[in-house]
């Protein structure tokens, strides 16, 4: 089994190694010669700009370096481990998140519709256009379908599973995924039908198996890139947003990474690469960021929402310095704030990306991380965003390889027994979860319940060393 990463270097980097077995020997690939040449090529192109995109907004940057070599992570891995043996869980956390998960579990299956499906007739705010009720049941549905997929055995019986992979195919089946994306939110469909058809095993069932690779194509081919009339100097290149709203952003685009690595994409192919190229882009690093606002900013290392059209963070507007920061004080020069969800959904990326510990993008990413620690909020948004940010510090940290998170102080953290320990206190006596604050639907207890299952099965997989 492959690392992800350098995990000597990346220990060194911590402070001391938690691993109880030495590292594998990590597996690169060569990135193509003619993937390199498409990203790196500075040549024109006929291609005319697409209508979505607003020309005077764009801003151009110099083209990052395409690695020549990549590491390949450790192969997805789609249910949690049977035995405690396979973790390095302890004792009380191991029993407790078996235990809070299956409570999850049995409660999403008590609000799953007669159709099988969660959250349908929800309208999401961020979408314009019908049929945005199906458009969101349908991305929501194929999580749930990979939160019961991946513990089958804390399931009551498969019979949820089998009625959300049910609800999926109807609704591709009457709509499509072009359907569906008419809504604005094709992407996410897309990936989360991935993730789900990924952990469900279809690959081998030539019922669903074209499925997932028409998913996978779509995701590919929604990508920006020169199709679209973008070259890789313009801000918006290789990124993945909400298809009728234009611009790209890192949420958007870490859901179509975590669907490529589900589904077994190398990433040393294009897609991956040039999504790569708009990572790079949305960090706060003056080493490798050349945009305006990272050369003004904190160099930190954490990751902001998007770069494009010179770029906008959520955290920003929370500290009152506006979304696109237009509101920072008189004399400063403008520069954007990192945030949690964005900078776990970045590294992550990071490393579905091939990336190692020596790369400077990924070491001050995890620097971020060592500083801003906690599982109480999402740093920089406050309550928003919870459990989405729990459910990406789970995903990026189970990649990593890494059992603990040394902060500043010294103080080491066990990610997964903090997180499980968290989760326990934050489930609600029905057994789901659900956040205070509405923004991004988490008021929703479907959706965060989802997320947390999620979360805490990541926590639950077998650890990277020993599986």
């Amino acid at each position: 089994m492959h690392l992800v990463f350098n995990i000597v270097f990346i220990f060194s980097l911590l402070g001391s190694s938690t691993l109880t077995s030495e590292p594998p020997v990590e597996e690169s690939k060569t990135v193509p010669e003619h993937v390199r040449r498409t990203i790196e090529s500075s040549d024109e192109i006929g291609t005319p700009l697409d209508p979505r995109i607003k020309a005077e907004k764009i801003t151009e940057l110099p083209v990052p370096t395409v690695p020549a070599t990549v590491v390949l992570p450790a192969p997805p891995v789609h249910r949690i481990a049977i035995d405690r043996s396979e973790t390095h869980l302890d004792a009380a956390s191991w029993t407790n998140a078996r235990a809070i998960t299956r409570r999850g579990l049995a409660w999403l299956e008590s609000t799953q519709s007669r159709r099988g499906g969660w959250m349908e007739g929800t309208d999401v705010v961020a979408t314009d256009q019908p049929p945005r009720e199906a458009a969101a049941a349908v991305a929501v549905t194929g999580l749930g379908l990979k939160a019961f997929a991946q513990a089958p055995m804390l399931a009551a019986s498969p019979a949820a599973a089998n009625r959300a992979l049910g609800f999926v195919r109807s609704a591709l089946e009457e709509y499509g995924f072009d359907g569906l994306a008419a809504a604005g939110l094709g992407n996410y469909v897309a990936s989360s039908v991935t993730m789900g058809l990924a952990a469900h095993g279809s690959r081998s069932d030539p019922g669903d198996a074209q499925t997932l690779e028409d998913a996978v194509i779509f995701l590919r081919t929604s990508q920006w890139d020169r199709v679209e009339g973008v070259t890789p100097k313009q801000d918006w290149y290789g990124g993945a947003g909400y298809g009728s709203r234009g611009r790209p952003d890192l949420s958007n685009t870490q859901m179509m990474l975590d669907a490529l690595y589900d589904a077994g994409v190398s990433p040393d192919e294009p897609v991956v690469q040039k999504a790569l190229v708009f990572l790079t882009r949305t960090q706060n690093l003056k080493a490798t960021n050349p945009a305006g606002w990272a050369q003004a900013g904190s160099d930190d290392g954490g990751f902001i929402y998007t770069p494009a059209n010179d770029g906008e963070s959520f955290a920003s507007a929370v500290a009152g310095e506006g979304r696109y920061g237009e509101t920072m004080p008189e004399g400063a020069a403008r520069s954007l704030r990192s945030y949690g969800s964005m900078t776990y959904a970045g590294f992550k990326s990071l490393l579905y990306a091939g990336l190692t510990g020596d790369d400077p993008r990924v070491a001050a990413a995890i620097g971020w991380i060592q500083r801003h620690w906690t599982l109480e909020e999402n740093p920089g948004l406050g309550g928003q965003g919870l459990y989405y940010y729990i459910h990406a510090m789970s995903r990026a940290l189970r990649a990593s390889g890494l059992d603990e998170i040394e902060a500043p102080d010294g103080t080491r953290h066990d990610w997964r027994r903090e997180l499980i320990a968290t989760l326990s206190d934050l489930q609600r006596a029905d057994g789901s979860w659900q956040n205070d604050e509405d923004r991004w639907e988490e008021s929703r207890p479907e959706l965060a319940t989802i997320y947390a299952i999620l979360a805490l099965e990541e926590a639950l997989k077998p650890t990277l060393d020993v599986e």
